[in-house]
């Protein structure tokens, strides 16, 4: 799926990234959080990127605010998160064609604070110099796509990880 690509806005966009939680706001449900939701349960909730990098660009965060991917978690709590990870990564799969599935957490505790996953479907045929973090490279910007075409995927998604 074509999308069209936008510069990022940097300062406007790490205002927003340091002014509050975005996945707390997309939780409670707060105006200009909205993000179009593939699963949510007690545990955790999968969405769709608002700025995605590629095609399908999935985010998986624990319900809970949690921010240290390894240490705010028990064993148990951090296992069931990433079973979560896994049946979303393979719906996600099954709705898009991709080369390869990145899986990784990004974040700061300057912004983006809560936990959360990043599932990113590498499309094929993509150059290797453009592959991996290059990727998120700021100069790439992000993708712009349809409301429609995003509702018909996170449909396909959600389909798929029940």
């Amino acid at each position: 799926m074509e999308g069209r690509r936008v510069a990022w806005d940097m300062p406007k966009y790490v205002a927003r990234a340091r002014a509050t939680c975005f996945v707390c706001e997309l939780l409670e449900g707060r105006s200009g959080y909205e993000h179009e939701v593939v699963w949510r349960d007690d545990v955790g909730v999968a969405f769709l990127a608002k700025y995605p990098v590629v095609w399908g660009h999935l985010l998986v965060a624990p319900i809970e605010h949690r921010e240290h991917v390894a240490g705010d978690f028990v064993l148990g709590e951090y296992l069931r998160l990433q079973s979560l990870v896994h049946r979303a990564g393979v719906a996600l799969s099954s709705a898009v064609v991709a080369e390869r599935l990145y899986v990784l957490s990004l974040g700061s505790q300057r912004g983006n604070r809560h936990v959360h996953w990043h599932l990113v479907p590498l499309p094929p045929g993509v150059p290797y110099a453009e592959q991996q973090a290059a990727l998120f490279d700021e100069a790439r910007g992000w993708l712009e796509f349809d409301p429609a075409d995003l509702s018909a995927l996170a449909s396909a998604i959600r389909t798929a990880i029940r």
